[in-house]
Formats: structure tokens, sequence, C-alpha cells
């Protein structure tokens, strides 16, 4: 079974579909609260391409740019969803 989630962005509003690591995120955000999530928390090299996605779908994602310091000091995003969607089918679960 594919990684799937149906919601939508208010109740009763138009339902959006998103699938596979999508999915995956929108889950893991979900999950996270107001905690939020990073890449290096989730281990998703490719996480910022996810939460494009799923802005480009209509969730609403602050992200916030967290300084580290370390053999290759930089910066890294965290991201957490600013309203919480409305799930109507979840089947990320299933698939783990």
């Amino acid at each position: 079974m594919a990684y799937q989630i149906k919601a939508t962005h208010e109740p009763g509003g138009t339902p959006v579909v998103v699938r596979g690591r999508d999915a995956q995120t929108l889950r893991r955000l979900i999950d996270a609260g107001a905690a939020g999530i990073s890449s290096l928390m989730v281990h998703a090299p490719r996480l910022s391409a996810y939460i494009f996605k799923l802005r480009k779908a209509g969730f609403l994602i602050e992200t916030r740019h967290i300084p580290h310091g370390g053999p290759f000091p930089g910066n890294h995003a965290h991201y957490r969803l600013l309203s919480f969607p409305h799930v109507i089918e979840d089947t990320t679960g299933e698939a783990l």
C-alpha cells in the first residue's frame, strides 16, 4: 500500500491528496505539532523539497533557520505547521 494522506485545510474544504514522501513529511509535521521537524531529526536529505511541494498544495509551514557549529558550521532549517489540516484518510501508518 502506498503512503497517502487525504486532508482538507479547513473542515468542509476541498480535499487535497498528498502521496509518498510528501505524505510521510506531512504526517511527521502533524505528529511533531508545535515542536516541528528538521532534516537533522528525521534524516530526510530532500526535506526542503517535500516542504516546498506541501506549501504548493496549500499547507502553511513556517521555516526557521537555526545556526550550528561543529566541523561544518552553518545553519539548518526547522519546519512546523502553522495550521493543522483535517485528515480524512491516512495510510502512512499502514505502509510502515
